[in-house]
C-alpha cells in the first residue's frame, strides 16, 4: 500500500495535469485567449483550483469520487507531529 506521502503527491499533481490539460483544451477551443505567460499561469492555476474544489465537495458526498484526483484515498496526518 502506498505511503501518506506519496498519495498527498498524487493528489496534488493530478489536479495540475487536469488543470494544464483544461487550459489547453480552452485555448484550442477558442474559449481563452491566453498571450502571456502570466494569463496562461492564472488559467492553469483557476482550473486548478476550481477542479481541487469540485472533486473535494463530491469526495465528501462519494467517496468513490476521489479517483478523479488520482487515487481515492485520503492520507492521514498526524495531527501531534503538527502541532
Amino acid at each position: 500500500m502506498l505511503n501518506d506521502y506519496i498519495v498527498s503527491l498524487i493528489r496534488t499533481a493530478v489536479p495540475g495535469f487536469v488543470a494544464w490539460l483544461l487550459s489547453l483544451a480552452a485555448d484550442r477551443l477558442g474559449l481563452v485567449g491566453i498571450d502571456s505567460t502570466a494569463a496562461a499561469g492564472l488559467a492553469v492555476s483557476v482550473a486548478l483550483a476550481a477542479y481541487y474544489a469540485v472533486v473535494r465537495a463530491a469526495e465528501a458526498r462519494w467517496p468513490r469520487v476521489g479517483w478523479l484526483l488520482g487515487i481515492s484515498r485520503t492520507p492521514a496526518y498526524d495531527t501531534e507531529a503538527t502541532a
